[in-house]
């Protein structure tokens, strides 16, 4: 089984958690309790198991927003964020009376000298240590990170939220700079251009590369060595959602994005039925090892490969070849305990592809086709799409489901940058979704085109690099945006007209690995790095699996630069066109707590 070790940036979180909280415990022989907010469970989570804490000493792992029975003997390590709420809670636990022997105080970030004070006020005699760790970012796979924030969306791109905005671009920077802190990483920042839309410019990349190399500059004058440090062999590419509509909404058939887009999975949790009729579910992450190495294969591949793994265990003992079943399988692992574990975790994978095969028969392969077509502007023989309408008037034709057809729809609508108002109209009526054309009208905040308007000066598309060589199954042609662009970094073919640099990267960073020896810095004993540099790319509003493959294939075949991908969230189409919808809508109020006694 992998172990946390194995797993890039979540092995970097770990190992800063165990170098800096877990280092100060040992100091002491009392076993400990740990209590954690909302994100920093979610941090640790994603990092460590409890079997990984209580080799630590840490035995008991608490919430701070719930009520809890004083341990006067024992010693309580905080490990929350430095906000207002996290600090308040806090001193609930040693105002009137104090609930442990000590605190071990640790914020994921910078705390503001006002709650620090407030905290030294009312519990100044209980706190034996207060550190700043600079992790506010969560590793959600060892290539990617999010700033677990869904809301960001809507503080960005509504135009009811314009003081939000200002607010959560101020705290994405932040993460940010600690991503890069926690890699010892001071990449050049570099932005795609804004775009003009309607005599609108929308600039939030520019404004939160701005942000970024400012708090950059600020993090690495304060460094603990007293030193300044250089720009490293990395750079930062920040991008907006708009830059690529039509990947987040394309019906993928790799394996995670197809299985997140098509199946009901809830916080990487898949629940399936097992034959007997019993309830069961799985984790879907980096220590299964199966979907470690299955998650970024088209799933005509992952239908072949789940039944030869199964083969391969049966042939040890002498089990009949024929048709792989799941009670088969079951019939397996009564036979050969010695194997359960391994047949279970590929009974997992085979109940997983079996849903998603049964919705691509069912009706994703009838719609992949005209997507394909609409997307890359061409049929699968290479004949160029001239008329975009008869792509796509089967899709409207058939008894597809509400949201397949808007996502038929707006990928019509891309493809030829917009249509007429009449257009729409009639569209919209076709989907009968006139009270809801908001799923369609709103692409326009992210600075999508949706409504054509005569101009001297049309809308220039990017050109996309030639892959007319690669091999390619025929309904998934689409190339995610963001992977040209991954490449054209690593080559060092980005143009400076369309990728302005906020900050200048070393002259030697070249992404090929081809990089001054004297200019290079050290590899620090926390992240055995890989020789070359790094290439770290932010999407505002939300990144696709199909993007994060992309991070994966690119560093897979250049091999001397890592590409990291993270955004505020992660996304799956519905959950976008909800997000969308939901622009338009008036804020709503904002969240309070309360302490939950159990």
């Amino acid at each position: 089984m992998a172990t946390v070790s194995e797993h890039g940036l979540k092995r970097v979180v770990w190992q800063r958690i165990k170098e800096t909280i877990i280092e100060d415990c040992k100091k002491s022989e009392i076993w400990k309790i740990l209590i954690l907010d909302h994100f920093t469970t979610k941090l640790l989570s994603s990092c460590c198991k409890m079997s990984d804490l209580m080799q630590e000493g840490i035995t008991i792992v608490e919430d701070l927003y719930k009520s809890r029975e004083p341990v006067l003997e024992m010693k309580a390590i905080y490990f929350m964020t430095p906000t207002a709420k996290c600090v308040d809670a806090f001193i609930g636990d040693f105002k009137l009376k104090p609930k442990y022997k000590a605190a071990y105080v640790y914020f994921t970030d910078y705390c503001s000298d006002e709650l620090f004070n407030k905290m030294k006020l009312y519990c100044g005699k209980y706190i034996r240590v207060c550190k700043e760790l600079n992790i506010s970012f969560l590793p959600q796979e060892s290539q990617v990170f999010t700033c677990d924030n869904p809301g960001a969306f809507r503080s960005i791109y509504s135009p009811h939220c314009s003081q939000d905005k200002v607010n959560t671009l101020e705290t994405l920077a932040a993460q940010i700079v600690t991503l890069c802190a926690t890699l010892d990483e001071n990449p050049g920042v570099r932005y795609k251009k804004e775009t003009m839309l309607e005599n609108t410019t929308l600039d939030n990349a520019k404004q939160l590369a701005a942000l970024v190399d400012y708090k950059l500059t600020k993090h690495y004058d304060m460094d603990d060595n007293g030193k300044k440090k250089g720009k490293t062999q990395a750079q930062l590419l920040i991008i907006e959602r708009g830059f690529d509509p039509v990947t987040p909404i394309l019906h993928e058939l790799t394996y995670q994005a197809m299985a997140y887009d098509l199946v009901p999975i809830k916080n990487d949790t898949y629940k399936y039925k097992s034959k007997d009729g019993s309830e069961k579910e799985a984790l879907l992450n980096e220590d299964d090892q199966l979907w470690a190495r299955l998650r970024h294969m088209h799933i005509a591949e992952v239908s072949e490969q789940i039944p030869k793994l199964v083969k391969e265990i049966s042939a040890n003992k002498k089990q009949p070849d024929g048709k792989i079943t799941i009670s088969g399988l079951s019939q397996l692992m009564k036979k050969m305990p010695h194997f359960r574990k391994q047949i279970a975790q590929k009974t997992v994978h085979l109940n997983l592809t079996e849903d998603c095969m049964n919705h691509f028969q069912k009706n994703v392969e009838k719609l992949c086709k005209a997507e394909q077509d609409l997307a890359v502007g061409s049929d699968v023989e290479g004949v160029k799409v001239k008329d975009p309408m008869r792509t796509l008037l089967p899709v409207l034709l058939h008894p597809h489901g509400t949201y397949d057809k808007i996502r038929a729809v707006l990928l019509y609508i891309f493809s030829l940058n917009g249509t007429t108002e009449e257009n729409l109209n009639k569209l919209i009526q076709h989907v009968k979704i006139e009270e809801d054309r908001e799923f369609i009208l709103n692409w326009r905040e992210l600075g999508v085109p949706i409504i054509s308007l005569p101009s001297f000066f049309p809308m220039r598309r990017s050109s996309r690099r030639d892959r007319t060589q690669e091999e390619t199954y025929s309904l998934s042609r689409w190339t995610p945006v963001i992977k040209d662009v991954m490449e054209d970094a690593v080559e060092n073919k980005l143009e400076t007209k369309e990728w302005p640099h906020q900050s200048e990267c070393p002259a030697a960073w070249n992404g090929s690995g081809a990089v001054s020896a004297r200019q290079k810095h050290k590899a620090s004993s926390q992240d055995e790095r890989r020789s070359g540099s790094r290439l770290i790319i932010f999407v505002i509003g939300g990144i696709s699996y199909s993007e994060m493959r992309s991070a994966y294939q690119v560093t897979q075949s250049v091999k001397s630069c890592e590409v990291i991908i993270g955004s505020s969230h992660i996304v799956t189409p519905m959950e976008l066109l909800d997000d969308i919808q939901a622009l338009s809508k008036p804020t709503t109020t904002k969240e309070t707590f309360t302490i939950v006694k159990e």
